[in-house]
């Protein structure tokens, strides 16, 4: 049974836009279907015509909100009459899949997919991005992927007081995680944490190993065995934090009860599932080391070398006090992570999410690990990383080969890559802002109107972080006031670009497009991670980031040396993975590291990002 982190349910309606019905695979006659919400029926039932896929779309949408029944009432000929059934489903597990917008079910091999979405201005024609020639759209890799691991799954084990919490929330970008255990001696190591804010990780707490204690042991080894044993990457566990508080004070690290579990993973009684060691509250480390320093040893030192004697002291007392008795008796390097949830060491639990994601990766499966990096909201790299393996699955393949987009239209290739990125960003934005029809024109608009601007030096690479700051920096001093409306460059009303109605041909401008779009739109996101810091998004802040890009000279370095690019690698000519792989380069060079990023806010002025307005709106750019 899943609860949120915070013990509140979702408090937002869902929004369907459409219906499929295949019953390809049933022996029954499906003549017609009408949803139902409650006592509410669409207004007009679902009739078969030609095969056997029923569609509809609902204009406007249709609110589902929570507490809601929903259920489709098919009717179906038999050779003695007509038969009616109502299909129920369950609405907890449509809430928890809306961000993959849409929710499958197959009842007695029947097929259902209802589209979702979170707001009501998104009709299914934008959302499923149906074709140029009427036949369902191009569907989105991300949606492949949510379908067969929806969440990355991990099991936290630690003490009372150890940090549990405080590492979650900002691992995961949440509030208020809470432990599963409030009572003495409760365990409900089952109980699925889901929070509202990032509804893409799973979540499953359990109390450290109390001396005396020991039939916690025996349900956490019951429970991983049995998650293991599942046959669906979506139920199987894909990691564990071990959690232990950085002994200060002396101590033993190791209690009995961790001994014998360290044992289990040794001796393979528990699977590969990745084991992650985590030493938290290394600020207080670093403060107990300075505290016991000889303080004549900083005389004539800079503040920085003072800190790195600090940190290398730290690092000693570390290995004194906790890798070394963890590797003595595993009798082997076992992955440890010293962590601090502290502002200015974040780059600490970067650590942390890459070394998970990567031993993911290697013991449980691609998408596990992909999951990883979406849900996580301390490392935007691995949201690049994502995102290009991702987009090399399939889309991306069209920069070398016209076959995923042949016969297409360039604004439904363009609606696939885009969804793709923007999942794999995961911003809490209930409201879909991200995958409006306003910023996906603007970002196609982007496209070509920077291309008739000045003309940048393509040998010379900008620093992209420093690019945006100072961007941002000219666009808040140019306000009226620190909330007054920030006006885009672009209209975001009308499409004004008339290729996107083109259907799409390999050619050298149409890869251009491609290329400029992918980059333009990750680098956009990573401004928009750098000013959201994690807070629900709005217009106001996705208008700054956008603009803030488009205005830096990073924007233009990165379609002149597209353009350079495209002409020195010859591309139509040599289509081939090395032309992808060059590509890939270029976005990762633009990329900004944990640690960067830290510094980079510290640097941003002032502006009100939490309230919000048009995206059009009136003035003077």
């Amino acid at each position: 049974m899943a609860s949120s982190l915070d013990a509140s349910t979702p408090v937002y309606p869902l929004y369907i836009s459409g219906l499929n019905v295949d019953f390809s695979k049933s022996k029954k006659n499906v003549e017609s279907a009408e949803v139902r919400i409650n006592d509410l029926r669409s207004s007009t039932s679902m009739k078969s015509g030609a095969g056997k896929v029923l569609r509809q779309t609902f204009s406007p949408p249709m609110k589902f909100s929570p507490g809601d029944m929903f259920s489709l009432h098919v009717r179906y000929r038999k050779w003695y009459g007509i038969r009616h059934e109502d299909i129920g489903f369950e609405p907890d597990d449509m809430f928890r899949e809306c961000s993959a917008g849409e929710y499958n079910k197959v009842h007695k091999n029947i097929t259902i997919i209802v589209q979702l979405s979170k707001n009501p201005n998104i009709e299914h024609a934008e959302h499923a991005a149906p074709s140029s020639d009427g036949t369902l759209g191009l569907q989105p890799t991300t949606d492949e992927i949510f379908r067969n691991c929806p969440q990355f799954r991990i099991l936290v084990i630690g003490k009372t007081g150890v940090g549990k919490s405080s590492l979650i929330n900002y691992a995961f970008g949440v509030q208020n995680a809470t432990a599963s255990h409030n009572k003495p001696g409760e365990v409900t190591i089952d109980q699925e944490l889901i929070s509202p804010q990032n509804n893409k990780f799973v979540l499953h707490d359990s109390k450290g190993f109390e001396p005396g204690e020991e039939d916690n042991l025996e349900i956490v080894r019951d429970f991983i065995n049995r998650r293991r044993k599942m046959p669906g990457l979506k139920d199987q566990l894909h990691a564990v934090w071990l959690c232990f508080e950085i002994p200060c004070t002396g101590g033993r690290l190791l209690e009995t009860g961790v001994e014998q579990f360290l044992t289990s993973k040794r001796e393979g009684e528990l699977g590969d599932i990745p084991i992650v060691v985590v030493f938290t509250k290394y600020d207080k480390l670093l403060v107990q080391v300075e505290r016991t320093m000889n303080k004549s040893s900083f005389k004539g030192l800079s503040e920085a070398a003072i800190q790195d004697l600090i940190k290398k002291g730290a690092e000693n007392k570390l290995q004194e006090v906790c890798v070394a008795p963890l590797e003595t008796f595993t009798k082997s390097s076992i992955p440890h992570v010293t962590v601090s949830t502290n502002k200015n060491h974040k780059e600490t639990l970067a650590r942390l999410i890459q070394t998970t994601e990567k031993l993911v990766c290697e013991h449980v499966g691609i998408d596990a690990s992909v999951m990883t990096s979406i849900a996580q909201r301390v490392d935007p790299g691995l949201n690049i990383k994502a995102s290009i393996e991702v987009g090399k699955r399939k889309y991306w393949k069209a920069l070398a080969s016209s076959v995923p987009f042949k016969n297409r239209s360039m604004w439904d290739c363009l609606h696939v890559l885009h969804t793709d990125i923007v999942n794999v960003w995961n911003f809490q934005d209930p409201h879909d802002y991200l995958c409006a029809p306003e910023f996906r024109r603007l970002m196609t608009n982007m496209v070509d109107e920077l291309d008739v601007g000045p003309t940048v030096n393509p040998n010379k690479h900008l620093a992209f972080g420093l690019s945006i700051v100072g961007a941002i920096a000219g666009i808040v001093s140019a306000l009226s006031g620190p909330a007054a409306p920030i006006v885009v460059p672009i209209a975001a009303g009308v499409v004004i670009a008339s290729w996107v109605y083109e259907v799409y041909q390999q050619s050298r401008p149409a890869l251009q497009r491609f290329m400029k779009y992918i980059i333009d739109l990750t680098l956009v996101l990573q401004t928009l991670y750098l000013v959201s810091e994690n807070q629900e998004l709005s217009r106001r802040a996705i208008k700054l980031a956008f603009k803030s890009y488009h205005d830096s000279p990073t924007s233009g370095e990165v379609h002149t040396r597209i353009q350079e690019y495209d002409k020195q690698m010859t591309f139509l000519e040599r289509a081939d993975r090395d032309s992808l792989d060059q590509f890939i380069k270029l976005l990762q060079s633009y990329g900004i590291g944990t640690e960067e990023m830290s510094d980079l806010r510290g640097k941003l002025p002032a502006v009100d990002l939490s309230s919000d307005e048009p995206w059009d709106t009136v003035g003077k750019p």
